[in-house]
């Protein structure tokens, strides 16, 4: 960076530092003196056409020169000179000339012939007649090919001696990317503006009480650890962790994606990671933030086809050299970021590198809570938005997620011209971020509308008679993104799982295969997402959690993903590959078992699908009674859902319709679509 390498510069000690500039300046006064003294020596003097005549009569003159301008140069002859240009002979030079102007070459030719007819002295006097020229011009003109060579010169050198953003020319190609951010800055990032993460914070703050008293722990006999290492899924906050880090420790803070360091040139990462840890050492102590680090953390010896030598790895070997190595790196922290610790070098995980791996998950109820609460407070909110339901309604969203779930219901209000955002502007945002777009201008089928409404009334039928299954918010038909119809669920926010549980949540998402089956009396191709998730959890359940009745407590997975075998035998997979068929067929027929015995249920479920094309849990309930399994988080939506518009009617020609759960986020970090 600029503003640290100027720090860095050693002192000139009142020397006169060296700059082109001054070359340059040089030349330009050379030519100068040179175009008044002119090139050849001569001095010039002005005199008047009469003074001239006079001259040529005595004889002093030895040439003239005529220009196109009626202008004269009269050459003087040496012996003259002193007399006529009044000075001493040692200033006259080797051509003496004055200058002067006539009315016409014609008047001057006939004085010449008279004047040479009276004295026969002054036939030696020559006349030359030639274009007058701009002396600068020519000289420009002569010079212009030099000046853009030098001009050329100078901006590559100026390029490669500084480059861009200080620091990406040729010459400084191995210095550091990393952004500093200077203690005592106004906009500083604290704990404040991080929002939930108890745990996470607290295991930091350790970290910010080794940088403000590390006597407190040297003292002990302790050692200030080196790293830590922030994991979790994305859009969770580690970034912003690691700011509030440097903002409450209020010390410089380096900031450098793990991309940087990978360059094509052989050797610049670990040039680049010498240049970062010199800095950091010159302003310890400090914050060293790599974010994405499996960039250039990757375990080393997985890629041979990369040949004999490796750049990423030479830059991984230098990271770990300087982070734990012979050289002292006191007050030096180094925090990272990842999502993909288990692909990262062992080697760079041990204790003495990063001491400490802290887990920043993903956001639970009351977490939530205070997350809407930060994202809030830039918004004109009206008495409608509550936020326990908000954070009820966004189980799995990360804090990225609700940032932008609060974004895009102040866009929705915006967008109908409203002042303040409301309830049903964040609950239309949580809709357009977990199911996509309303498509209000798809066009279907009478036969194609009651195949869908059948479809999704048999998952909310499964839904609210199987134990295990998710809490039911709503049901449409409305085409939303790609998909045709949507189930709306709550899940659990739970941290195990029990079988019972896979297998009702796995028979609810047979619900719509089955009553297609049942009631219309053909199956159609807007269960294949069901069908997915079904087929994934069964394998799941079998090969990887020990749930087979024939293949009990045991597990199949392989963490290491450059394994090309399969941890099993052959026998072995054609056994999971029964036990998957035989337990997804067994849900498959207590789906269409529980479809029947409600069949009354299911077809008023339908019609009023097909009548609103929006129902909610209340009108489940007002159907099938009671949900006999409810529990209190249930009646509290309910109760919430009461105040919900029904959503206007839309149509649409796929065959393909959606089961969206909002808990699904919970997984995989985000909102996955099920099309069915």
């Amino acid at each position: 960076m600029d503003t640290n390498n100027n720090n860095r510069m050693k002192p000139n000690n009142g020397g006169i530092k060296f700059n082109l500039n001054w070359f340059y300046a040089l030349i330009l006064v050379i030519l100068g003196i040179l175009y008044i003294t002119n090139q050849d020596g001569g001095v010039k003097k002005n005199i008047t056409y009469t003074e001239f005549q006079n001259y040529v009569e005595k004889g002093y003159v030895s040439k003239i020169v005529a220009y196109n301008d009626n202008s004269l140069d009269v050459y003087i002859k040496p012996e003259f000179a002193p007399e006529v240009l009044k000075t001493d002979a040692a200033n006259i030079g080797r051509s003496p000339m004055v200058n002067t102007r006539i009315g016409s070459t014609q008047s001057l030719e006939e004085f010449l012939k008279e004047s040479k007819e009276a004295n026969a002295e002054l036939k030696d006097i020559s006349i030359d007649y030639q274009e007058k020229s701009n002396f600068m011009m020519s000289i420009f003109l002569n010079l212009l090919p030099f000046i853009l060579i030098v001009a050329i010169w100078m901006f590559f050198m100026r390029r490669m001696g500084t480059g861009a953003n200080g620091g990406s020319g040729v010459f400084n190609v191995g210095k550091s990317k990393a952004q500093l951010f200077e203690k005592g800055s106004a906009n500083r990032v604290t704990f404040k503006d991080v929002a939930g993460q108890a745990e996470a914070k607290q295991e930091v703050q350790e970290i910010v009480d080794f940088l403000k008293k590390p006597q407190k722990y040297t003292e002990l006999g302790g050692k200030i650890p080196k790293g830590a290492l922030l994991v979790g899924p994305p859009g969770t906050g580690k970034t912003l962790l690691a700011k509030a880090v440097a903002g409450e420790a209020d010390v410089p803070f380096f900031s450098i994606s793990g991309s940087d360091f990978v360059e094509m040139f052989v050797g610049v990462g670990a040039s680049r990671v010498r240049d970062l840890f010199r800095q950091a050492k010159e302003k310890s102590p400090c914050i060293i933030f790599i974010d994405e680090i499996d960039a250039v953390g990757r375990a080393r010896g997985k890629n041979p086809a990369m040949g004999g030598n490796d750049e990423r790895e030479n830059t991984l070997n230098q990271l770990l050299t300087e982070m734990d190595g012979f050289g002292s790196n006191s007050g030096v922290i180094i925090l990272a970021a990842t999502n993909r610790v288990d692909i990262l070098d062992k080697a760079l995980l041990r204790a003495g590198r990063f001491d400490r791996q802290i887990h920043v998950d993903l956001p639970d109820l009351n977490e939530r809570k205070e997350v809407f609460g930060v994202h809030l407070r830039p918004i004109k909110i009206d008495e409608t938005v509550d936020v326990d339901l908000l954070a009820r309604q966004t189980p799995g969203f990360s804090g990225a997620d609700i940032a932008n779930v609060c974004n895009e219901a102040a866009l929705i209000a915006a967008r109908h011209n409203k002042t303040t955002v409301s309830k049903d502007d964040f609950l239309a945002a949580v809709d357009r971020i977990v199911g996509g777009l309303e498509k209000k201008t798809k066009v279907m089928t009478q036969n194609e509308k009651r195949t869908i409404a059948l479809h999704e009334a048999g998952h909310a039928t499964l839904s609210w008679f199987l134990e295990h299954a998710n809490p039911l918010i709503k049901v449409t038909i409305v085409p939303r993104g790609r998909a045709l119809g949507a189930a709306w669920y709550l899940p659990e926010e739970r941290q195990i799982t029990t079988k019972e549980q896979m297998l009702d949540e796995m028979c609810a998402l047979l619900g719509g295969r089955a009553a297609e089956q049942l009631f219309v009396g053909h199956i159609s191709t807007g269960a294949m997402n069901d069908l997915e998730r079904v087929t994934k959890q069964a394998y799941g359940m079998i090969a990887y959690a020990g749930m087979s009745d024939r293949l009990p407590n045991l597990c199949y997975y392989n963490n290491d993903e450059y394994a090309f075998n399969k941890p099993y035998s052959d026998n072995t997979a054609q056994l999971i590959d029964e036990e998957v068929k035989r337990m997804v067929s067994e849900q498959y027929e207590r789906a269409k078992a529980i479809l029947s015995e409600h069949k009354e249920g299911h077809n008023r479920l339908a019609d009023l699908l097909m009548e609103r094309e929006v129902i909610f849990a209340e009108d489940v309930e007002g159907i099938f009674g009671k949900r006999p399994w409810a529990s209190r988080s249930e009646e509290i939506l309910a109760e919430d859902s009461k105040d919900e518009e029904p959503q206007t009617p839309a149509n649409s020609e796929n065959q393909e319709t959606e089961e969206h759960s909002i808990g699904q986020k919970i997984a995989d970090g985000e909102a996955e679509e099920v099309k069915e």
